[in-house]
């Protein structure tokens, strides 16, 4: 089985800073491409192309694709980091109940956990 680092970023793909960076230089993220997988890793937009916080309404639909994708491939494991909590600024209680239903493969941060 593949590890998958699962993060948040910006439509852009500027990953400079925060588990964006992380990812980019530890998980095959790649610089340029802010959505999806790449490498180990898999990119839920958190932030616009001007690096502007999106609102929770347009990053919803990114975490239902990515959930779409880990169901479609059970023989990975998604490890998810508090997308959206560090430099966009939403709290888990905003972001969390977004994952509700996971399916197994998908590990989600302990502070998601009280909101499912």
């Amino acid at each position: 089985m593949s590890d998958i680092f699962v993060f948040g970023s910006n439509l852009i793909g500027r990953h400079g800073a925060g588990s964006a960076k992380w990812a980019k230089d530890f998980h095959g993220a790649i610089y340029g491409e802010g959505i999806g997988r790449h490498g180990n890793s898999y990119a839920i937009p958190t932030k616009d192309e001007k690096i502007q916080t999106l609102p929770l309404e347009r990053i919803e639909p990114h975490i239902k694709v990515f959930l779409d994708y880990a169901l479609m491939h059970p023989h990975l494991q998604f490890y998810v980091v508090p997308v959206g909590c560090g430099l966009a600024g939403y709290k888990p209680e905003q972001i969390a109940p977004m994952f509700k239903g996971v399916p197994q493969n998908v590990h989600l941060p302990e502070e998601f956990i009280p909101y499912l």
